[in-house]
């Protein structure tokens, strides 16, 4: 039976994403917070799902190797790809910033250095100002890079603003509301219809 390969970003929304497919009918009864497995299948054979890491997700999505995607907008704007993004699902909210020591100003005269997860999104945002920057691309602890000089700015996601607080930093500029998506593969919408449609559906009425 033909089935649909859903792609899960791992991580903090995970465990919504689950119960949001569980209220649409859709149960995967060994997928759990500690297991090391990457592919899951839901009671009725209906979804495979593998678990990949979120920034990962539209990739999956765009090249066919997953029909739909679940993950953070922050993550579609990063990849760039060329995917139908369908439906918020309402969680994971948060902001894309730019953030920088309290005191210090946006200078757009000088080029500037910004540390980022998401260096193509602070390329496209500072470009769309014209102001040239150069990106330092950073997996982890952002906040650091003006905190020593690394950096003069870092754009990143924030939920409360507490960590920016905390190491003296706050918020520039605002970039983009985030918060998770469903996404689907441009091919997989026209030649999987009979499938997808009715799981749409079914997430749509879940989210009511």
């Amino acid at each position: 039976m033909e089935s649909i390969t859903l792609a899960l970003a791992k991580g903090r929304t995970s465990e919504k994403s689950i119960a949001l497919l569980q209220n649409a009918g859709f149960h995967f009864d060994d997928f759990h917070d500690q297991t090391r497995k990457l592919v899951f299948y839901d009671t009725e054979q209906q979804i495979k799902l593998i678990s990949v890491k979120a920034l990962d997700v539209p990739t999956y999505v765009e090249n066919g190797a997953a029909d739909v995607g679940i993950v953070g907008k922050d993550n579609i704007l990063e990849s760039q790809s060329s995917v139908y993004e369908l439906l918020d699902l309402k969680f994971g909210k948060c902001k894309l910033v730019v953030a920088g020591l309290t005191e210090q100003k946006l200078n757009t005269k000088t080029k500037l250095t910004v540390a980022s997860k998401y260096p193509s999104v602070a390329k496209i945002h500072f470009e769309s100002k014209g102001i040239p920057i150069e990106t330092i691309k950073l997996n982890g602890s952002v906040e650091l890079a003006p905190l020593i000089g690394m950096a003069d700015f870092i754009v990143d996601i924030v939920e409360t603003g507490r960590t920016l607080r905390e190491n003296g930093l706050s918020v520039i500029e605002e970039i983009e509301d985030v918060s998770t998506r469903l996404i689907v593969n441009k091919a997989s919408f026209a030649t999987k219809s009979a499938l997808l449609e009715p799981f749409i559906s079914k997430i749509k009425n879940a989210l009511e």
